[in-house]
């Protein structure tokens, strides 16, 4: 058969490349709007870094405290943690590229305000606190709608790889910001650095004007336990959206815990990052202790988990539609490796593992920000990563001080060995609570009795269907009982 005829009928090489270059790691990059989103990103987080080198050694200066210093990064984080909520609510509420550029806007006016106080030796201990609070506080709102608005510049398929590339943009950023950090304030001081960072969030607000959102963006596919209800549940018409009331922040809330997938996401990625992402604490005293490392040898070992975070986020940007079941396996994954790294005699073992749990790492923080990000319908999205917000806030900060406490009484190995247990167990109980709740709903299914999650149709009195005679039907003013709600609520949009 010719090349050409086969092309024609959808096989050989053609198809073959066709399906390969949807699978792409940096596929995102095809569409015009995100590669001027990126670029943008990536002077922006180079900018943030040079900021955040200038605080600490702005508050270092003016405190001599290292103390304080934790203390500007703790009030900072604090918005997240009390008011996520309502920041990704207003996300929600408002049109998106205007919050985006207006949060951009506010940003830039705290620094270029940080940049002038310190010139002109203004700048005092309560400013730069009260100045890091309202960087917190812009940032609740410009979090989630920076995140969602690079995701409508692609196509559902393509937001995997529109994350992985933020994610290589950040680490890129991270580098250049904190090495320009030092050229740059060791020339002309910390106020420069705040400038230049104004300075990157206005070219930023000034590119989002010119973004378009792609035709195809927020039209995730019917999930898997859609497709397995039965025919008359899927037919169903959908309740009609309640009422905002207020900023809708509790309603995100009450969403999410009513979504097993998201709630089985926090625990997953909690306990992760209590007990399992911390590398920078547990397997510095590993090194430094057991193993009889120094400074050097950590250095290498960061290294090598900077680049195995890299070669992640490429082999990340392949993945078309995550799961949890996927970010399950992965945390496993991770933790026994984890559970192997903290059993390493010597040094060279620890290199060979920590680069496929960085690998590990960086996937399945792709795969997990992806579900996060096109699993709630459109109009909850804000809400859902302000709730996220809120939780990844709590345990950013209980993490350190618990890990500590844990290789206090059972030293650095036996943190990452009880850790990875704990994360490895917890895995394989969802796992098998999962399978359970499967199989109830198949035999719910076959005796045509609803399952867990989904609600049969009510008649009048909220009797069941199938127990009203067919003629009746419900009086069209009528109220629906309010449970009937809770799933079609929760149900992606089409």
């Amino acid at each position: 058969m010719a090349p050409t005829v086969r092309r024609l009928l959808g096989r050989g090489p053609g198809r073959r490349a066709a399906a390969e270059e949807n699978r792409a790691p940096w596929r995102a990059l095809r569409h015009r709007d995100m590669r001027l989103w990126s670029v943008a990103n990536l002077v922006s987080n180079a900018g943030t870094w040079m900021q955040l080198t200038a605080q600490n050694l702005l508050m270092l200066q003016l405190t001599g405290s290292a103390a304080a210093t934790g203390l500007s990064l703790s009030v900072q984080a604090a918005p997240g943690l009390l008011l996520g909520l309502i920041g990704g609510a207003a996300v929600d509420a408002w049109p998106r590229r205007l919050t985006a550029a207006a949060s951009q806007a506010l940003l830039a006016l705290v620094g270029l305000l940080t940049a002038a106080l310190v010139v002109t030796g203004h700048l005092t201990v309560p400013v730069l606190m009260a100045l890091a609070a309202v960087t917190g506080l812009i940032a609740t709102v410009d979090g989630p709608a920076c995140s969602l608005l690079g995701n409508d510049l692609v196509p559902v398929e393509d937001v995997p790889s529109s994350i992985a590339l933020g994610s290589v943009v950040s680490s890129v950023g991270r580098v250049g910001g904190t090495a320009l950090a030092g050229v740059v304030i060791g020339w002309w001081g910390p106020g420069a650095a705040y400038a230049a960072n104004g300075l990157s969030f206005l070219a930023v607000a000034a590119v989002i004007p010119f973004l378009r959102p792609h035709p195809a963006a927020g039209r995730p596919a019917r999930p898997a336990a859609a497709r397995s209800r039965p025919a008359a549940a899927r037919s169903r018409p959908a309740a009609a959206a309640p009422a905002r009331r207020g900023t809708g922040a509790r309603d995100g809330l009450a969403f999410f815990l009513r979504r097993p997938r998201l709630v089985a996401l926090a625990v997953v990625t909690a306990l992760s990052s209590v007990f399992g992402r911390n590398y920078g604490l547990t397997l510095a005293v590993l090194v430094t202790g057991p193993l009889a490392g120094g400074a050097g040898a950590f250095g290498t070992v960061s290294t090598v988990l900077a680049v195995g975070g890299v070669a992640g986020a490429v082999l990340a940007g392949r993945l078309r539609r995550p799961s949890v079941r996927l970010v399950g396996g992965l945390a496993a994954a991770g933790a026994v490796l984890q559970i192997a790294a903290g059993l390493s005699p010597q040094l060279w073992v620890l290199l060979l593992i920590v680069a496929p749990m960085a690998v590990v790492e960086s996937v399945s923080d792709t795969a997990g920000t992806t579900v996060l990000q096109t699993d709630p319908p459109a109009h909850m999205r804000g809400r859902v990563l302000g709730v996220w917000r809120t939780l990844s806030t709590g345990w950013s900060l209980i993490g350190p001080p618990l890990l500590g406490l844990l290789m206090q009484l059972a030293g650095a190995r036996g943190a990452l060995v009880a850790g990875g247990v704990l994360i490895a167990g917890a895995v394989g109980a969802g796992a098998v609570l999962r399978e359970r709740r499967a199989r109830r709903a198949q035999q719910a299914r076959t005796l045509g009795v609803p399952a867990d999650g989904e609600l049969e149709p009510t008649g009048p009195a909220g009797l069941p269907a199938h127990l009203l005679p067919a003629q009746r039907s419900a009086p069209a003013a009528r109220p629906a009982p309010v449970h009937e709600n809770a799933d079609t609520a929760c149900a992606p949009a089409a």
